[in-house]
Order: structure tokens, then C-alpha cells, then sequence
């Protein structure tokens, strides 16, 4: 038995990793970017490591088994049919969002997209939003440099990524531009005839004394079985400020594998708001590295499961320099018989003196049979910081909901009024607030 599971997991590799192979082939973009080696690497360590069970630390509260009965297919091609009406928006006033990047299936849809005909007649900014094939000639050097990056792999679904890396979302910030608009990057997954494997890429850099505000934002067309394997690199350079929103709303049939990867320079600025919904199992793993001293970063999370989903973030912020600091609150509202995971590390390496980190998970269970994990974790080699970690899991008060229902509210509106209050202290923060009402309601329905 053992044996056909580990022949299995084997299989499925490596028909995803032919897969990527024939995308790559038929790529126009090969040539470009170093494209050749990046995949080339990306496969070899694909085929050269193991599926993740449950005996992986890494993965020991997250089983993928289910995911090795289903054959998904990469589509080769932006062969959609989606239409602007299908377009799911996080907004019910489409202004919030006027500038907007559409990808099917990890593919560019320029027809579903609105950044060229709003950037270049009216902002009249120096910056670039668009996909890879069109980038400009003077910034294709700076891509390559940080796509080069990914020649050393460490984690498998990453390097699946980008062993069939045939596009990308790229935002292009120079350096002392600030765009005031936010620019929303929407990854749909759309159904084909058989289920579905989307590996969506998205590439920001924010250049020295550059401000930009990102709304990363996945969902799906119909709710079918689907994966989706999405990789995001953000460099923020020197002095620079960035602003992310990540929201998972896929539909509950879907498998979400997310890897976000940060780099701070010198007195750069990034903030995090990841928000997960969606997806029958999701995970997300976001990582945040100093490349200089003087760094500020936030990380605020809320993860929202029902039914029997699965909802995992593991995040590591990694001081490697003097004078960073940090703060980072994830929260998990989980009911009926869903599960939530968060391991939250924190490296403060030797030459991270003077560092402020704080750290804390806050969880509520709506159901006896809900379950929630949460191992906040600090590793300090540095002998003189100021860091804090810490966890609670609590329910809802009965004296809370006695409260409400005195005053006239029934049961089920008292609920909701406490769950709302309780992921409020994130999704307030969120910088546009018509994603923030559209979260909230959401949880409504989902609760």
C-alpha cells in the first residue's frame, strides 16, 4: 500500500512537471528573461524531490492526499472564453478598482483588462503594468535579475511554478513615482473540460522612494475541482513604500498553493494584508527577507473556513540586519468542521541587533468540532532585541450573546455582529474600503 501511495505521488509530479515541459516549448518568451535555465533548474528539482504528506513538518497539519485522485490538466494557452460580464470583481463599484490586470488560467487578458487604456492617456506615469511580453526593453534587465533568483529552489510547488513559467503579472514602479491609484491583479481560474491547474506568477518592484498600493486577488468560475499554484515576488527597494492586499476567494472545490516572497532594502516599508475564504484546502506561505537595515514591516492576516475546508499560512520574516522592526496579528475564524493552521516564524539573526518584533495569533472556534492549530515561534540569535509572541483561542462569550439578544437582536444576528467585530480589527486596516464591506459580507453568507 505504501508503495502505491509514494508511486502515485511520483506519478502526479511528474505528469504536471511533462506538462510544464510542452508550455515551456511553446512559449514565445523562452528566449527572454533566461527562461531556458529558470525552468530547466525548476524541473530537475521537481523530479528530484517528494510530494508533501503529513510526516513533513512543513505539512504535518495539511493533508494533500486528496489531491493525487484528481488528473488536472495546465491549459497550454489563454483559450478562455471568459467574458467581461463573468468577471468577478472584489468591489461592487468597479471605480474603487480602475486599474486592473486580468490573467486566465495564469495567462494575460488584455481584453479583461483596463491598465493600458487608463495609465497611459490619463496617470501619465513612468511606471509599467502589464504582463511579461510587453515590458519594456530599459526595465527587462532588472526582471531578469530578480527572476534569476529562483535558480535555487527550496520548495516544491514553487519550483513547479516556475518550471512552466510562461507568464507573469509585472508591476514596474520607478524609482520616487507614486502611484496613487491602487492596481488590482485578478487570477481567475476557468474551468475546461477536465479539472483545472492554473500557476498564476506575479512579479512587483517597487524602486527606491516608489509608493504603490496592490490588490492580489484570486477566484474561480464555477465551482468545479481545480488547483491553483500561484507564486508572487515583490522587491521593495530603499525608502520605498508597498501596500499589499492578497485575497483567496476561489470556489470550494479548489486546491490553493500560494508562495509569496519579500525583500526588503534599507527604510522600506511593506505591509500585508493576506485575507483567506476560498478553496477546499488553501495554503499560503510568506515569507519577508531583509536586505537592509531599518526595515518596517506588518503582516495582518484572517483566515475565514466553514464547512470542512482547510485553511493554512506559514510565514517567516527573516532580520538580517539592525534596526528592523515588525508587527504581525493573524487571526482564524473557523466553524463546523473546518480546520485552521498558522506557524508564524521569526529569525533574528546575529547582525539583527536592535530588532522589535511582535508577534500574535488570535483564533475563534464557532464549533465544537472546529480545530485550529497555531504555533507563534521566534528563533533569536541577537542579544539585544525586543520581541513578543504569543497565541489565544477562545468562543463565543454566552454573556455576550445574552447581551445582544436583550437587546432585541435574535440569536443568529448576535453572532454575526460578534464574529464581524472580531475580524473588523483587520479588515479596517485594508486600504480600499469597498474590498473590506465585500469581505464582510461574505463571512455573512459563508458563516
Amino acid at each position: 500500500m505504501m508503495n502505491t501511495q509514494v508511486a502515485s505521488r511520483e506519478m502526479f509530479l511528474t505528469d504536471l512537471v511533462n506538462q510544464c515541459g510542452k508550455l515551456g516549448a511553446a512559449n514565445n518568451e523562452s528566449s527572454a528573461y533566461g527562461l531556458y535555465d529558470l525552468r530547466d533548474a525548476a524541473t530537475e528539482y521537481v523530479l528530484s524531490s517528494s510530494f508533501p504528506t503529513v510526516r513533513d513538518e512543513e505539512w504535518r497539519f495539511t493533508d494533500l492526499s486528496p489531491v493525487l485522485q484528481i488528473p488536472f490538466h495546465i491549459p497550454q494557452s489563454n483559450q478562455s472564453k471568459v467574458k467581461l460580464a463573468d468577471i468577478i470583481m472584489p468591489v461592487k463599484n468597479r471605480d474603487d478598482l480602475p486599474l486592473r490586470l486580468v490573467f486566465v488560467n495564469g495567462f494575460y487578458a488584455p481584453d479583461l483588462s483596463t491598465v493600458e487604456s487608463l495609465v497611459l492617456p490619463n496617470l501619465r506615469l513612468d511606471f509599467y503594468a502589464g504582463n511579461l511580453s510587453n515590458v519594456p526593453e530599459k526595465y527587462r534587465s532588472r526582471i531578469t535579475d530578480v527572476l534569476s533568483k529562483h535558480k535555487q529552489q527550496t520548495e516544491v510547488f514553487t519550483a513547479l511554478n516556475i518550471a512552466g513559467l510562461a507568464d507573469s503579472a509585472v508591476v514596474f514602479v520607478p524609482a520616487n513615482i507614486s502611484i496613487d491609484l491602487p492596481i488590482h491583479l485578478l487570477f481567475l481560474t476557468a474551468p475546461g473540460a477536465s479539472p483545472t491547474m492554473s500557476q498564476p506568477h506575479c512579479l512587483v518592484i517597487a524602486e527606491p522612494g516608489s509608493n504603490v498600493t496592490l490588490v492580489e486577488d484570486y477566484a474561480t468560475i464555477g465551482n468545479v475541482p481545480a488547483f491553483t499554484n500561484a507564486v508572487t515576488d515583490v522587491v521593495v527597494g530603499e525608502n520605498a513604500t508597498v501596500n499589499h492586499v492578497r485575497l483567496q476567494r476561489e470556489g470550494g472545490e479548489v486546491l490553493h498553493i500560494g508562495k509569496s516572497a519579500i525583500e526588503q532594502s534599507r527604510n522600506s516599508r511593506y505591509t500585508c494584508h493576506a485575507i483567506s475564504l476560498g478553496g477546499k484546502i488553501s495554503r499560503h506561505n510568506l515569507e519577508v527577507f531583509q536586505r537592509g537595515e531599518a526595515t518596517e514591516t506588518t503582516l495582518n492576516g484572517l483566515s475565514v473556513a466553514f464547512g470542512e475546508q482547510l485553511s493554512d499560512t506559514h510565514s517567516l520574516i527573516d532580520f538580517n540586519h539592525p534596526h528592523g522592526t515588525s508587527r504581525q496579528l493573524h487571526k482564524c475564524i473557523v466553524g463546523n468542521k473546518a480546520r485552521a493552521v498558522f506557524n508564524g516564524k521569526v529569525f533574528v539573526r546575529k547582525a539583527a541587533q536592535l530588532t522589535d518584533a511582535g508577534q500574535l495569533s488570535r483564533n475563534l472556534l464557532l464549533s465544537p468540532r472546529a480545530r485550529v492549530d497555531t504555533k507563534p515561534q521566534l528563533e533569536i540569535v541577537a542579544d539585544n532585541v525586543k520581541c513578543s509572541h504569543g497565541a489565544t483561542v477562545s468562543q463565543l462569550e454566552d454573556d455576550e450573546l445574552f447581551y445582544l439578544q436583550s437587546r432585541g437582536l435574535d440569536l443568529e444576528r448576535s453572532r454575526y455582529l460578534l464574529i464581524d467585530a472580531f475580524a473588523a480589527e483587520i479588515l479596517n486596516q485594508l486600504p480600499i474600503i469597498g474590498v473590506a464591506k465585500m469581505l464582510s459580507t461574505c463571512m455573512a453568507i459563508q458563516g
